[in-house]
């Protein structure tokens, strides 16, 4: 059986996606619980984005996960709905915005493999929750979209954060109190996932034809922008 304090993998900027599409939606109303729930990064928002952490809820509901963030237990920048909901499917919850901290790794722990062993992970880390009831004498399996678009997400943070290099559990981040995503986690194809997916065809069809940034003439004239 997988042991879930061992899941992490690495990325590389060699094989990183140009830029990749999620289904997210606000959570309805959870806007007015961002501020108490989130915190100011202590790093750059965008250069200082090091890790993505992988949690399961230990509920039955979206629901339920979100009742903990707005009662400012804890929080996450992306739910994923069960499939016993409606949303499941179709569309993953935003929840915190991505510019800002969530609470969702307590602030001591941390890991020699990831970001040399710092603490305060909240603050260089992106979060993801899967919903699933973690029961250990009744496994909840986790479907296949539920991965599918956990790995659509991190491979979304992956094309936009050019310092992101790890894709960890939260059990090998707190492994003396936490299991999550818990054994029954596919670790392994999730990993493949993230790794091997085929960049999206309608992305690589935008982007057809269009000189990237690096090679385009410098410009001869100061009316073509605003300043």
């Amino acid at each position: 059986m997988a042991n879930p304090k061992t899941f992490h993998f690495k990325l590389t900027s060699a094989n990183r996606p140009p830029d990749v599409k999620i289904p997210e939606l606000w959570f309805p109303e959870i806007q007015r619980f961002i501020e108490r729930s989130s915190s100011r990064r202590i790093v750059d928002p965008h250069f200082g984005i090091r890790a993505v952490v992988i949690h399961a809820t230990a509920g039955s509901s979206s629901e339920g996960a979100v009742s903990v963030m707005r009662d400012g237990v804890a929080s996450f920048h992306w739910l994923v709905p069960d499939e016993n909901e409606n949303a499941h499917g179709t569309t993953v919850w935003a929840c915190i915005p991505e510019t800002r901290a969530a609470h969702h790794v307590q602030s001591q722990a941390s890991n020699p493999d990831i970001n040399d062993g710092k603490s305060k992970v909240n603050h260089w880390s992106l979060g993801i929750e899967i919903v699933n009831t973690q029961a250990q004498n009744n496994p909840d399996p986790f479907s296949d979209w539920q991965v599918e678009v956990t790995s659509q997400i991190v491979r979304y943070c992956w094309a936009k954060y050019p310092n992101l290099t790890d894709v960890i559990s939260h059990a090998k981040l707190d492994p003396r109190r936490r299991n999550d995503p818990g054994n029954n986690f596919p670790w392994n194809k999730f990993k493949e996932l993230v790794l091997k997916s085929p960049v999206d065809a309608s992305i690589l069809s935008q982007i057809k034809g269009v000189k990237g940034a690096s090679k385009i003439k410098p410009s001869k004239s100061k009316e073509e922008i605003c300043s």
